[in-house]
């Protein structure tokens, strides 16, 4: 079974989620940490995917101009 593509709104929901729940004292202290890694990794792949379309918007807009 594959896994699913994660997207850029995927991604934010899925933060969205677990800081919801730490917020709400609704995760373990023991799940604590694997949470906190995961909106990290999380946060990381929407950085890294907004400067990828940031670059590719302002080429496109480069090529426009010219």
């Amino acid at each position: 079974m594959t896994k699913p593509t994660l997207t850029y709104n995927k991604a934010i929901e899925e933060i969205e989620s677990i800081l919801e729940k730490i917020e709400t004292d609704e995760l373990d202290v023991d799940v604590l940490s694997k949470n906190v890694k995961r909106v990290a990794e999380l946060i990381k792949f929407c950085k890294t995917k907004l400067h990828k379309t940031e670059e590719e918007v302002q080429k496109i807009i480069d090529e426009m101009e010219n």
